[in-house]
């Protein structure tokens, strides 16, 4: 059968041309599945900002481990922490992007960052949600850093943010329980 536009055959060379429309769905009731993404390690506020918009815009949480060159507990706590996000870790939940923070690199030893977002001790496992940072659930202490079963439980929990914004459950009320009762 030969291709007809308006009710007309067409001509041989065009028929050569034509294809058929192309018939096309869209799913809206399966989410695609989120993988976690491991960006390049930080050495300038700018990369630090890039990966928060990135992070923000995919609405996934940021996950910022701050060391420097001469920490030898970061050099334990980076491959563990790499390796569980490697692994999908947190994938079921959302997903996370990972990123390290050289805080000992020039560019960022001589900007704010670590007084923006209270960096107080190396190393420090910081989330960013919907480019906010999350200081309430950082984790300094480095036997939390080198327990396995905690990080997985760590990571879990701020993949589930996604977007939401904020560690706490709120409440009933606009402004979710932040003023406590009104009775």
């Amino acid at each position: 059968m030969s291709p007809r536009i308006a009710g007309k055959l067409l001509p041989p060379v065009v028929k050569s041309l034509y294809q058929p429309p192309i018939a096309r769905t869209f799913f809206l009731s399966r989410r695609l599945r989120a993988s976690n993404q491991i960006y390049n390690a930080v050495r300038r506020p700018d990369d630090l900002h890039t990966y928060q918009l990135l992070s923000s815009s995919s609405r996934t949480p940021l996950i910022t481990l701050w060391t420097t060159s001469w920490c030898a507990t970061c050099h334990v706590v980076t491959p563990l922490v790499k390796s569980l996000v490697e692994s999908g870790v947190g994938e079921a939940e959302g997903g996370v992007g990972l990123c390290e923070v050289q805080f000992d690199a020039p560019d960022i030893m001589t900007s704010s960052l670590g007084m923006d977002y209270m960096i107080t001790s190396i190393p420090t496992l910081l989330s960013f949600d919907a480019g906010e940072a999350q200081v309430l659930t950082k984790v300094t202490d480095g036997r939390k850093l080198a327990d396995r079963h905690f990080l997985e439980e760590w990571i879990r929990t701020e993949a589930k943010r996604h977007g939401g914004r904020g560690s706490g459950g709120g409440g009933p009320g606009i402004l979710g329980g932040l003023f406590g009762s009104w009775k």
